[in-house]
């Protein structure tokens, strides 16, 4: 059996949760059957059973206006995915930047598809700040590819349950395959050259935050926590890749408004060695996503042995538990747009307090990262991911 794999990031163009979803599946999908992954960018690179290609294009030919690039150059590298020739036996889109790729290797190739929902685009409306009109095209191509994909993969059951109220789609195509954690790579360390690299003091107990600059991560509702919390612990805030320059305005000028000490922006994507070692030497991880299908991060600093507060909103509460492995803070959303507080204040108060709680707690703390590290083992190995993957592409190809 051969898959192809569809998808916008891939090593060494990776700025979130789905780039890292697929560069894990495909590298344990490899250890099963033949694989090639189809990207944007310029790879090329043959690994055993896995072929990367990544697909570029000509950015003097796009003259549309900046907010419709992204739409524009994703529907070039889809029809080029697909004219490239496909001799796989299913196809399988990742992000909604190559499900045109996927229809189109469908009907064309007569390939059955498969589509794995990271993020849904109508629980992102602030997209439309990033891609203007290409957000309603966002919405129009992503709801087609849902509603004619053969499979498709939910990353929780609380995806699940946001397909299944948002599209026409039959239950029984809907298949629950977790995100993963490669267990050898993310576990605690012991270095801290990355830590006095970015002017943190491994002697002092600090709070972290790493992700990107977006509304969908909520940074800037933890930013606005710093004033509420307990003096004597540093802020390590690992954010870059803003959305927008407005956002990243908006970060920028809540962070220089904090008067605390001890308070570290690190703005920039760092190296997987670095994350290592910030996940190591947190006293808690903080998630304060307003939207999050899995919250990959929350495992990854489970894993470190790191405890975590996070906010109780989609798939995190199927990877967090509360009490045993962190907390989970209470979002109370706008019934009319479901992804901004309805009381930001409270909010970022609530956050503190939860890191405040822990923070003052080092047993507790200790207790929680240890619980952590089992559940990582226990629920979310790549290897066993990989092999639901293939059985659900092997009854795919047998219907």
């Amino acid at each position: 059996m051969k898959t192809l794999l569809l998808t916008n990031e891939y090593p060494p163009n990776v700025y979130g949760g789905a780039g890292v979803h697929v560069d894990y599946l495909s590298r344990e999908l490899a250890k099963l059957m033949e694989v090639e992954v189809r990207a944007f960018g310029s790879q090329d690179e043959t690994r055993g059973s896995l072929r990367v290609r990544g697909f570029e294009i000509d950015p003097a030919r796009h003259t549309e206006p900046k907010p419709l690039q992204p739409v524009f150059g994703a529907m070039e590298r889809c029809t080029s995915f697909n004219s490239a020739g496909i001799d796989a036996d299913v196809v399988h889109c990742h992000t909604w930047y190559t499900h045109m790729g996927g229809i189109m290797a469908k009907l064309n190739y007569g390939i059955p598809f498969a589509l794995t929902v990271h993020s849904l685009e109508p629980l992102r409306p602030w997209k439309r700040e990033q891609l203007a009109g290409g957000y309603d095209f966002s919405l129009w191509v992503e709801k087609t590819a849902i509603e004619m994909a053969d499979a498709i993969i939910a990353v929780s059951q609380e995806t699940k349950s946001d397909v299944m109220r948002l599209f026409n789609v039959d239950e029984k195509k809907i298949h629950i395959i977790y995100n993963g954690i490669d267990l050898d790579e993310y576990q605690r360390v012991s270095t801290t050259e990355a830590l006095v690299r970015y002017g943190i003091d491994p002697n002092v107990p600090f709070v972290l935050f790493v992700g990107r600059i977006t509304r969908q991560k909520g940074i800037v509702h933890l930013v606005n926590a710093i004033q509420h919390l307990d003096p004597g612990f540093q802020v390590v805030l690992c954010a870059g890749a803003p959305d927008t320059p407005e956002i990243a305005a908006e970060m920028k000028a809540a962070v220089e408004a904090v008067r605390r000490p001890g308070v570290i922006w690190i703005q920039e994507m760092v190296n997987k060695a670095t994350v290592y070692e910030l996940y190591s030497h947190a006293a808690v991880f903080c998630c304060p996503s307003i939207y999050e299908p899995f919250g990959i991060i929350n495992l990854e600093a489970m894993a470190c042995e790191t405890a975590v507060v996070a906010s109780a909103v989609g798939g995190i509460k199927e990877v967090v538990v509360p009490g045993e492995t962190g907390l989970l803070i209470p979002l109370e959303q706008m019934s009319e747009s479901p992804f901004e507080p309805l009381n930001p204040g409270q909010f970022s108060r609530d956050l503190a307090a939860g890191v405040n709680q822990l923070m003052a707690d080092p047993e507790l703390r200790e207790k929680m990262g240890k619980a952590g590290r089992r559940r990582a083992e226990e629920k979310f190995s790549w290897a066993a991911i990989a092999r639901q993957t293939e059985a659900l592409y092997r009854s795919m190809v047998c219907k």
